[in-house]
């Protein structure tokens, strides 16, 4: 049983982890698939450049709660089932890893951003505002969400040593960290390239196509309007 209760609850945050609300919310609101356009990559700042700000907020706060809750949970409620700090820390990274490479798709997933900063708030509060300050100071001052990321996911590993010291957390955000890093190498090439695209950006083929058989009618209608006996 001392390694059964953790197996469960690093398993259930990898399955939490694997929903892709990109792909599940753009679904729902009757928006082209994530992976269809942009970046190509199934996360809140690529839906954003779908036009569609409430799909992206929507997202956003639903892949940072599958990182915070699993975490959580397994924080308040594991003692009991005897999960301690490396369980739970296992748990974040689970939780992480689902997003990246999800069972119910294909293990075609995004980059992690939201679910990290919902994996850091639930392991260490003070870390997860740290890091997501780090975020929006980069965002605000250039506005690339991959460069406001990448800086991010350096320094959040370096918050955690300096402040708090080594230990499970440590070495879990510091895996993340590098997962980061290593997910957005295409974003450094094109940021070096001056080819990345800024936040708030609309990508081609992000909306769906609007239905032409109206419009055709509508012209054939003009066109037989137009010749008068």
């Amino acid at each position: 049983m001392q390694t059964f209760y953790p197996a469960i609850a690093t398993l259930a945050a990898y399955l939490i982890g694997s929903l892709s609300f990109a792909v599940i919310v753009s679904r729902a609101m009757g928006l082209n698939d994530p992976r269809t356009y942009g970046s190509g990559n199934p996360g809140a700042t690529n839906v954003l450049r779908s036009g569609n700000k409430q799909a992206a907020i929507a997202t956003l706060v639903l892949d940072a709660l599958k990182g915070f809750v699993p975490v959580v949970l397994a924080d308040q409620f594991g003692q009991r089932f005897g999960l301690g700090e490396g369980t739970v820390s296992l748990v974040g990274l689970a939780a992480f890893l689902g997003h990246l490479w999800p069972v119910f798709f294909q293990f075609k997933g995004g980059k992690g951003v939201a679910t990290a900063a919902g994996v850091l708030l639930g392991l260490n509060p003070w870390l997860g505002l740290a890091t997501l300050l780090t975020w929006a100071i980069i965002a605000a001052f250039f506005r690339y969400s991959s460069l406001a990321s990448i800086v991010a996911a350096v320094f959040a590993p370096f918050y955690q040593v300096l402040l708090w010291g080594f230990g499970p957390v440590a070495t879990a955000v510091g895996v993340m960290g590098l997962l980061l890093l290593w997910r957005h190498m295409g974003n450094i090439q094109k940021l070096l390239a001056g080819t990345e695209s800024k936040l708030g950006q609309k990508a081609h083929g992000a909306a769906p196509a609007r239905k032409t058989g109206h419009t055709h009618g509508h012209r054939h209608n003009k066109q037989g309007h137009s010749h008068k006996p």
